[in-house]
C-alpha cells in the first residue's frame, strides 16, 4: 500500500495580513469503485474557493488572529449525486524553529504495496492499495537543485540490496534528465525550473531491483502536476484592430471584438483575462462614447452623437489583465482599437445656386448644355454623397438628360433630341438632385433640392429639304426629248433668314434628266427606255441637290422616281438560238419559244409561222404551235443530210398594235442512234468550229514555234562568243599558269618620262600641316612648327651645292622635333646628268682605307656614328 507524507501548509506571520489568491491546502477524494467525476465547493465562498483539481485558495485579504479558522469543504459526484465533507482547520503559527523546518521539509516516501504471499498454506490478499495522489510541483522554482521531491521505498530493502529506477518522459525519455533518482537511496529529485506551458503534467514508473536486475516489487505510477505561477503576460492577437460604427448610432450598438491570450492555465486564476479602455482620444463629444465587456472584449457604444462630419474616427487604448483584472496581482498588456465612424446619408446635397443658364445650337444633340454643381457633407464618392439628377418640368418632350460626373458629382445637361429654333427659341427647365440612397431617418433636411436651369437655343443655317423625298411619278416609256416630266422642288427651313436656293443634278445613271437650277422643273434630254439595265423593276431613280447661299452654304438632296410603263417597243426572239435534231423526222423534234424583253400584255401569247421563202425552209420543216408560248419544229422531209442550218421563224407578240420578228435558229443536223442520240458528233462538232477558233489555234502555235527558233539562235550565238574569247587568249600570254620573266631593268633617270617639274619647285610641295588628319604615314615627323630650312633657289649653281648642305646640317641639328628615324626628304632637281660620283666607288675595303673621315663629326650628330665607323682606326 502507498503511503505519502505531504509538506503541511500553514500560515506565517508574514501572510497573516494578506492571503488573497494563496494556495495554501491542496484536497483530494479517493473511493474503492474506480475514477469518479467530483465537484468541490467551500462552505465560506466568500473567503476561500476550491478549484476542480483540489487547490483551495483564499479569495480575498483578512486578518488571522491566533484562533484556528474552521471552514468545510464538500465533495460531490456528478452522476450519482453522493455528497461527502471534511472539516479544514487553519492556525497561525508564529515563527519557525530548525526543527519546524525540518519537519515540514521532510520528504514524504512512497512504499511498494506487499505482494500476495502464502500463510498456512494458503494464499494471502494484500490489502487493497492506496490511490497515490500526484504530486504538485509549483514551475519556475529558484531552487536549489537538484530538489529533492519524494522518496521511493520497497519494505524488502531490509532483506535485499535492492536498485531504484524512474523511467518515462523527463527521465529517461525526451526531456531526458529532468527528473533523477539515486538508485541506492531511491530519493526523486528535480534537476531545473519546470516550465507548465511547455509540459504540464509528468508520467514517471518507479522501479525497484536486486542486484541481479531482477523485478522485486511490481513498477508504480508517479504523476507531477506543474503548478502554474502567473508567469505570461496577456498577448492580444493583433497589436491594432480596426472595426467600423455608422454615424449616429444609438447607444449599445455593437461595434467590434478585442481578442487577448495568456499562456498560463486558463482554467485558473492566472489565466482569467480582463479587459477595459484606458483611453479614448478624441473625447468628444463624450470622453466615455464606448465601453467594452470585460469578460468577452465586446466593444459597444455607450453615448449618442457619433458624427462622421465632425470626428471620422476614434482611437481606443484596451487593456487586458490576468488574475481576473487585479490590478495589484495581475500582469497586463495594451493595444490599440481604431474605431472609424462611417457614414450615413445625413446631407442631401444642395445646388450652389438658384439658376443656371446656358445655350445649344439648334438640330445638335450629345452636347453639353450646362453644369449643376452641388455641395454634400456626407463622404465622397459613396452613395450617400453620389447625387441623382432629374428634370421635374420644362421639358414636356423630353429633349434634355442629365448625366451625373462621377469625379466631381455634377449634373451635366444634355441634349438628347434636336431642338429647332424656328419652334422653340428658349427652355426653363426645373432640375431636382437626390442621394442614391435615401436619408437616415429622423434626418430634418428635405431629401431633394431643386434649381432652375435657363437654356437658350441657336440658330444656325440649316439644310434645305425636298418634299416628298422621293417623289414618284409614273411615265411611258420612248418620250421625246426635251419633254417636261415634274417640277422637284426644296424648302428652305430657316424662316428668318433670306435665302435662295438653286438645283443642280447630283444623279442620273442614263443621262436622261435636266433640272433648272431657278425653279427645280425637270426635262428629258433623251428617250426612256423601260428595258434599259438602269431600271430596276420598272423604276428609274435619280438624286438631285437643292444648296442655299447661307453662311455656310447649305444642302440637301432628294430622289425622283419615275415609274416608266410598258410600251410594245421589243420584238420577241426565239429561244433557243441553236438546237439539233436527227437526219430523219423520228424519234426526236425541237422545242423552242420566244424571248420579249416586255411585259404583259405586249408579250406573249405568242404566234409561230416559218416564211414563204426561201421555199426549202417550208418544205424541209413544218412547225407546229404547243401553246401561247411554245411551238415544236420538225422535219418535213425523210431524210435532211446531216450539218448545220439555219431555220428562219417568224414569232408574232400579242401587242397592240403587236410586232413581228425573223429569228434565225441555227440547227445541227446529226446521224442518231436508236435512242435519238447524234452519233457523229466529231463530225458535226468540226464543221461547227468557226474560222475566227481556227485563227487563234493557227496564230497560237506560230508564236509556240517563233520562241523555240529564238532561243536554239540565242544559244547557238552565246557558244560561239564563249569560243571567240578562248581564241583571243594565247596558251604561252596566259598568266594563271605560267611564271612571268622580265628581263629589262631600263635606264637611267634620262630613260624615263618623268615630270620633273615638280622636283624643281620644292615650295609648292602641301606642306604637312594642311594634310587631313589620318592620312599621315608612320615614318613622317609630327606636325610641329617647322624650322626655318634654307630654300634652294629654282636654277641653283653647282658651287652653291657645299653651302646649302652645310645650312641644312646646322638647322636639322638644332630641331628640336626631328625624330630619332629617317624622314622622307624631298630633294631638288640636279639637272640633266649628275656630276657627282657613281656610288658604287664608296666601297669600305679598298678604295676608302686610306681616307681621313673624320670631318664627319663636324656635321652634326646624326653623322658621328658614321664618323666612328670608317675614321675610328682600329676599334
Amino acid at each position: 500500500m502507498f503511503l505519502l507524507r505531504r509538506y503541511v501548509c500553514i500560515f506565517t506571520e508574514k501572510l497573516k495580513n494578506q492571503a488573497e489568491l494563496y494556495v495554501f491546502l491542496s484536497v483530494k477524494f479517493s473511493n474503492c469503485n474506480g475514477k469518479r467525476k467530483v465537484q468541490y465547493e467551500s462552505s465560506e465562498p466568500a473567503d476561500f474557493k476550491v478549484d476542480e483539481d483540489g487547490m483551495v485558495y483564499a479569495v480575498r485579504s483578512f486578518p488571522l488572529s491566533s484562533e484556528h479558522a474552521k471552514f468545510l469543504i464538500y465533495a460531490q459526484d456528478k452522476e450519482t449525486q453522493e455528497k461527502w465533507q471534511v472539516a479544514v482547520k487553519l492556525s497561525l503559527k508564529p515563527t519557525l524553529t530548525e526543527e519546524s523546518v525540518k519537519e515540514s521539509a521532510e520528504v514524504e516516501e512512497i512504499v511498494f504495496p506487499r505482494q500476495f504471499s502464502k500463510h498456512s498454506g494458503h494464499l494471502q490478499r494484500q490489502k487493497r492499495d492506496w490511490v497515490i495522489p500526484p504530486i504538485n510541483l509549483p514551475e519556475n522554482s529558484r531552487g536549489p537543485f537538484p530538489q529533492e521531491l519524494v522518496r521511493i521505498r520497497s519494505d524488502r530493502d531490509k532483506n535485499l540490496s535492492l536498485r531504484y529506477s524512474v523511467t518515462g518522459p523527463g527521465a529517461d525519455q525526451p526531456p531526458t534528465g529532468i527528473f533523477i533518482i539515486n538508485p541506492i537511496s531511491g530519493q526523486l529529485s528535480v534537476t531545473k525550473p519546470l516550465d507548465r506551458e511547455q509540459i504540464a503534467r509528468f508520467h514517471l514508473r518507479a522501479h525497484a531491483v536486486d542486484i541481479n536486475g531482477n523485478q522485486v516489487e511490481n513498477p508504480i505510477d508517479i504523476v507531477i502536476n506543474v503548478i502554474d505561477m502567473n508567469d505570461n503576460r496577456p498577448e492580444f492577437l493583433h497589436q491594432v484592430w480596426n472595426g467600423t460604427v455608422p454615424e449616429g448610432s444609438k447607444p449599445g450598438t455593437y461595434v467590434m471584438t478585442v481578442t487577448a491570450i495568456d499562456a498560463d492555465d486558463p482554467n485558473a486564476l492566472n489565466g482569467m483575462l480582463r479587459y477595459r479602455i484606458v483611453s479614448q482620444a478624441p473625447s468628444t463629444p463624450s470622453p466615455n462614447m464606448f465601453t467594452i465587456n470585460n469578460e468577452t472584449g465586446d466593444i459597444i457604444t455607450v453615448a449618442a452623437g457619433l458624427d462622421r462630419e465632425k470626428v471620422q474616427q476614434y482611437t481606443l487604448i484596451i487593456q487586458a489583465t490576468d488574475m481576473e483584472g487585479n490590478p495589484t496581482y495581475g500582469l497586463s498588456n495594451t493595444a490599440t482599437a481604431i474605431i472609424t465612424v462611417t457614414d450615413v446619408n445625413d446631407n442631401p446635397p444642395e445646388f450652389t445656386a438658384m439658376t443656371f443658364y446656358g445655350e445649344v445650337p439648334e438640330n445638335r444633340v450629345d452636347i453639353i448644355v450646362a453644369n449643376l454643381t452641388v455641395t454634400d457633407k456626407d463622404q465622397p464618392h459613396t452613395p450617400a454623397w453620389n447625387a441623382v439628377y432629374r428634370i421635374s418640368g420644362g421639358d414636356p418632350t423630353g429633349r434634355f438628360a442629365i448625366q451625373t460626373d462621377p469625379n466631381s458629382n455634377d449634373g451635366l445637361v444634355t441634349v438628347v433630341k434636336p431642338i429647332d429654333f424656328e419652334t422653340n427659341r428658349m427652355f426653363v427647365l426645373t432640375v431636382a438632385a437626390e442621394n442614391q440612397v435615401p436619408l437616415a431617418k429622423g434626418i430634418q433636411h428635405p431629401p431633394q433640392s431643386t434649381a432652375t436651369v435657363s437654356v437658350t437655343v441657336i440658330d444656325v443655317n440649316e439644310n434645305p429639304y425636298f418634299t416628298p423625298n422621293p417623289k414618284i411619278i409614273r411615265q411611258e416609256e420612248g418620250l421625246h426629248a426635251g419633254t417636261m416630266l415634274t417640277t422637284f422642288t426644296a424648302q428652305d427651313p430657316d424662316r428668318y433668314m433670306q435665302q435662295n436656293i438653286r438645283y443642280t443634278k447630283l444623279s442620273d445613271p442614263a443621262n436622261w434628266l435636266k433640272i433648272d437650277p431657278v425653279n427645280g422643273q425637270i426635262t428629258t434630254i433623251a428617250v426612256l427606255d423601260r428595258e434599259s439595265p438602269n431600271v430596276k423593276n420598272n423604276i428609274y431613280n435619280a438624286t438631285f441637290l437643292a444648296s442655299d447661299n447661307g453662311i455656310p452654304p447649305m444642302s440637301g438632296t432628294g430622289t425622283l422616281q419615275i415609274y416608266l410603263l410598258d410600251i410594245n417597243d421589243n420584238a420577241p426572239q426565239v429561244l433557243p438560238q441553236e438546237a439539233e435534231t436527227c437526219e430523219t423526222p423520228d424519234p426526236n423534234s425541237i422545242n423552242i419559244t420566244a424571248l420579249d424583253y416586255d411585259i404583259d400584255p405586249n408579250a406573249g401569247p405568242f404566234a409561230f409561222d416559218l416564211p414563204l421563202s426561201p421555199v426549202t425552209i417550208k418544205r424541209n420543216w413544218t412547225i407546229t404551235r404547243l401553246n401561247g408560248d411554245f411551238a415544236q419544229l420538225n422535219l418535213k422531209i425523210k431524210f435532211l443530210e446531216a450539218g448545220i442550218y439555219e431555220v428562219p421563224i417568224i414569232i408574232t407578240d400579242s401587242g397592240n398594235p403587236p410586232k413581228s420578228n425573223i429569228s434565225i435558229l441555227r440547227v445541227k443536223v446529226c446521224q442518231c442512234d436508236s435512242n435519238g442520240d447524234c452519233t457523229d458528233v466529231d463530225r458535226i462538232v468540226g464543221a461547227g468550229l468557226g474560222t475566227g477558233a481556227i485563227i487563234a489555234i493557227l496564230l497560237c502555235i506560230i508564236i509556240l514555234l517563233i520562241l523555240v527558233l529564238m532561243f536554239v539562235v540565242w544559244m547557238k550565238r552565246r557558244d560561239k562568243e564563249r569560243q571567240a574569247k578562248q581564241l583571243l587568249i594565247d596558251p604561252e600570254d596566259d598568266v594563271r599558269d605560267n611564271i612571268l620573266k622580265y628581263d629589262e631593268e631600263g635606264g637611267g633617270e634620262e630613260d624615263q618620262d618623268y615630270d620633273l617639274s615638280q622636283l624643281q619647285q620644292p615650295d609648292t610641295v602641301e606642306p604637312d600641316a594642311i594634310k587631313p588628319v589620318g592620312i599621315r604615314r608612320m615614318d613622317e615627323r609630327p606636325i610641329h612648327a617647322e624650322p626655318q630650312y634654307p630654300v634652294r633657289s629654282a636654277a641653283p649653281h653647282p658651287g652653291d651645292i657645299g653651302d646649302f648642305i652645310n645650312e641644312g646640317l646646322k638647322a636639322a641639328d638644332n630641331d628640336p622635333t626631328a625624330p630619332p628615324y629617317d624622314s622622307l626628304l624631298v630633294f631638288d632637281y640636279e639637272g640633266s646628268g649628275s656630276t657627282a660620283g657613281s656610288l658604287s666607288s664608296l666601297n669600305s675595303s679598298s678604295s676608302g682605307g686610306e681616307q681621313d673621315y673624320d670631318y664627319l663629326n663636324d656635321w652634326g650628330p646624326r653623322f658621328k656614328k658614321l664618323a666612328d665607323m670608317y675614321g675610328g682606326g682600329d676599334d
